[in-house]
């Protein structure tokens, strides 16, 4: 849902006004003027920016890298899948406050806390989102349909991503309608075959091992798993810097104060886009109709975090777990092949689950559901990372200004399409698993890292009446020490980060 529709409307002051007006001052950059927050929309609704987190989180993690856990261990390991996706709820709530008072993406806030935070960001995000392993993923399972080899497809949807990108008038409101419609299909596809081909049985063991809290074989402990074990955990949910990005998403819907900002346009528009402003805003809190709307906003990004976030994932992430344990009953050697390392046998014993219901066209149609996951990522991903680029570029790069934000969106878009085709057709990438597993060695440390940037960025930049309570600081800061307490543990104890 595109909530500009019902906020976009706020006045804004007469210059003369604005002169002599109060501001907030936060961290060491510019005060924000104090402005009026927009009406919160209703807070049911069918659509919104977090149908970027769940085309982003029902990923490879949710598809691939928990079901090929589930074969080797059994549906009890899913309990750390459960950790995982709760903790990124929590994560999504507390990214929305600060992006939803300010109408800033959480890197401002990173460089207004100490400028070298926003740095770091900036260039991890270069580091881990060049890889396009998503895409490669779903490429591989294309290949399996079509004979077509994933080098190729994945190169041509590369290029099609980019020409969709640039052409878009307003680039965020096709995306959230496309992604919407392609995680609808997703959901209610997988649900449906994971019915037919799996028993009630495989359901109550699934939904139980939600709960199996301690559950952890001594082999998930030893040097082979548990830096995969590690690696899965951060793909549980949106992996990475995607819960950073999800703070621009919620700017160019025009949630909260991002009323108050310009949308990015595609390049073909990028002339039509208005000026940026130089930073955020702030609402007044200490009035309460303005607290009033506050908490209207927050229940809205709530019914986001709860129902279409944490329960479209867990609902895809229950379908695929029942067709895994399904795959295991037809192939009863799959967990060999995988210890093996023969790292695609998940997949291939999923798609014979779903060719067990009945026709080999249902093997077929796995593979599809699969390559449609790669497209959902890429789109989401591209987006995403060239909106965090150009927002610090544009910002803090000096003489990026002279350039609009939708040009340097752009400029990115097509730098990683064209990096990410060169890895394609001539990298050190070991194939599309290969791909995979960088991504996941390199989004842990960033998990953690925002975690402790979030405590910092909204207790010490908020106002304290929209400050989070204790309880959500403890679990934040629970979210540090899961992710950068594992990633270390396992360099530690294995000399290997994540598999």
């Amino acid at each position: 849902m595109d909530v500009t529709s019902k906020t976009s409307e706020v006045p804004e002051e007469p210059a003369a006004v604005v002169a002599t007006e109060r501001v907030w001052k936060a961290g060491r950059l510019e005060p924000m003027p104090i402005r009026p927050l927009p009406p919160a929309p209703p807070s049911l609704h069918i659509l919104g920016p977090t149908v970027f987190l769940v085309a982003l989180g029902v990923g490879m993690g949710e598809s691939y890298m928990w079901p090929r856990l589930v074969l080797v261990f059994g549906p009890d390991i899913r309990w750390l899948f459960m950790i995982g996706v709760t903790l990124q709820a929590f994560v999504l709530l507390e990214m929305a406050r600060y992006a939803m008072a300010t109408g800033e993406s959480i890197f401002f806030g990173a460089a207004r806390v100490f400028k070298p935070l926003m740095w770091f960001f900036y260039v991890a995000a270069i580091l881990i989102y060049i890889w396009p392993g998503h895409l490669s993923a779903g490429a591989a399972a294309f290949e399996e349909i079509s004979g077509i080899p994933w080098q190729v497809t994945a190169c041509v949807a590369l290029v099609c991503v980019g020409i969709l990108f640039s052409m878009l008038s307003v680039i965020y409101n096709f995306l959230e309608k496309l992604l919407g419609l392609l995680i609808g299909f997703l959901v209610v596809g997988t649900s449906i075959i994971a019915a037919i081909v799996g028993s009630w049985d495989d359901l109550a063991q699934t939904l139980s091992g939600m709960f199996a809290i301690g559950f952890l074989p001594d082999k998930a402990l030893t040097e082979a798993w548990f830096p995969i074990l590690v690696g899965s955990i951060a793909f549980a949910g949106p992996s990475g810097m995607q819960q950073m990005w999800y703070t621009l998403q919620l700017r160019d819907s025009g949630a909260g104060m991002g009323a108050h900002i310009p949308k990015i346009r595609g390049l073909r528009s990028a002339d039509e886009a208005e000026a940026m402003p130089s930073r955020g805003y702030m609402f007044d809190t200490e009035d309460p109709e303005e607290m009033k709307k506050w908490r209207g906003w927050r229940k809205w990004v709530t019914f986001d975090a709860i129902l279409l976030f944490w329960g479209i994932t867990m609902l895809v992430t229950i379908s695929f777990t029942v067709l895994a344990m399904s795959a295991a009953r037809e192939n009863p050697n799959v967990g060999g092949l995988i210890e093996g390392g023969d790292r695609e046998a998940a997949l291939k014993a999923m798609s014979d689950a779903f060719s067990s219901a009945g026709s080999p066209i249902l093997g077929t149609l796995f593979f599809a559901f699969i390559a449609l996951i790669g497209l959902n990522a890429t789109l989401g991903l591209f987006d995403s990372f060239s909106r965090g680029q150009a927002d610090m570029t544009y910002y803090f790069i000096p003489g990026a200004k002279r350039f609009s934000m939708s040009k340097l969106y752009a400029g990115f878009l097509w730098g990683v399409i064209t990096f990410g085709i060169l890895i394609l057709l001539f990298g050190p990438a070991d194939g599309p698993a290969g791909i995979l597993d960088i991504l996941a060695f390199l989004s842990t440390f960033a998990m953690g890292a925002y975690c402790i940037v979030l405590l910092l960025v909204n207790n010490k930049l908020l106002p304290k009446p929209i400050r989070p309570g204790p309880v959500r600081n403890l679990i934040i800061g629970f979210g540090a020490v899961f992710y950068l307490g594992m990633l270390f543990y396992s360099l530690i104890r294995f000399g290997v980060v994540v598999g």
